[in-house]
């Protein structure tokens, strides 16, 4: 949902969280701010993008293994996404699945959520739908029958990198919170190759420079700040322990900007962190999930190695 979507709270919200950040050495932004309905149009270009590996890997490996988590998972049951954006994936999922009973997109981009729920919702009219807008780095709390048991979380993608360590425990603990006895499928990657990851998040023919500009213009727009956008470029980084891809957005030049009542100052050459994509190997994953009540039942990974779906059960 955006600040505009939402109301009062969520724009005030987006302010504290900014201010906070800006304030911060290094500045930052959530990463969740990214996504806008403008922010999730340009994701969805991006994946198709030949530059952006994660989602071509996925889509190699998802409907190889989809009949299998089938089979595993059992008949009958109710599919709940995390950050489901466009409702693509889900469909390779819902095609595999013996029966499905529901299907609930999480996603906190509210206005795209619900059109891609629309137009999802007629090619399944066995399965009964639930968009809930919501911000799944806090605890989400599925509307009252919306989500019969069995369950079956879907995290797909790579945004379990989206977060730290630390983070991703933490989610995986709310998320078992909120599914209750389930089984979750989380995509992760575990690609460490320079090249290839300054391509997909540095380059992506501009389109990953188009995204992390966008949430300037949402600040000037939702916040009433002043940012001049052509002050600042898009820059990916490669960082260690734990390895990590960072986006930045770099000041050419020292400014300031206004964001209510208070001034932002830039030196020439100073950044905001606007995201960060963490790289899980196999077993670190599966000692995080592991740490936080899931017992990891299968492993897929791609023929290409960049790409990797976990299957879990609530322990």
């Amino acid at each position: 949902m955006s600040a505009a979507e939402g109301g009062t709270d969520e724009r005030d919200e987006f302010q504290r969280d900014a201010l906070a950040g800006l304030a911060s050495e290094p500045k930052t932004l959530p990463g969740k701010y990214l996504w806008d309905e403008t922010g999730s149009d340009l994701f969805d270009r991006i994946c198709a993008h030949p530059d952006y590996y994660p989602t071509k890997r996925e889509m190699a490996l998802l409907p190889r293994v989809a009949a299998e988590v089938a089979a595993l998972v059992g008949p009958g049951v109710s599919v709940v996404e995390f950050g489901s954006g466009a409702s693509r994936k889900i469909r390779t999922l819902l095609d595999a699945l013996e029966a499905p009973a529901a299907f609930v997109g999480l996603d906190i981009s509210g206005a795209y959520l619900e059109a891609a729920i629309a137009r999802l919702a007629p090619d399944y009219p066995g399965v009964a739908m639930t968009p809930v807008c919501a911000d799944y780095s806090k605890l989400v709390r599925l509307p009252p029958g919306a989500a019969a048991p069995p369950i079956l979380g879907f995290f797909p993608g790579t945004s379990i990198g989206n977060f730290t360590p630390e983070q991703a425990s933490g989610f995986l603990a709310r998320a078992r919170e909120a599914l209750g006895p389930s089984h979750f499928l989380v995509g992760a990657d575990p690609t460490q190759d320079p090249a290839r990851l300054r391509r997909a998040y540095g380059e992506s023919g501009g389109l990953m420079a188009a995204l992390h500009l966008n949430l300037l213009d949402r600040m000037n727009r939702e916040l009433g700040s002043d940012f001049d956008r052509d002050n600042f470029r898009h820059e990916a980084r490669l960082a260690d322990d734990p390895f990590r891809v960072e986006a930045h957005l770099v000041a050419h030049r020292a400014a300031s900007y206004r964001i209510g009542e208070r001034t932002i100052h830039f030196e020439a050459g100073e950044s905001i962190r606007t995201d960060t994509s963490h790289k899980y190997a196999p077993d670190e994953f599966r000692e995080l999930a592991a740490a936080q009540g899931w017992d990891p039942i299968r492993l897929w990974i791609d023929d290409d190695s960049g790409f990797s779906l976990h299957l879990l059960r609530a322990r």
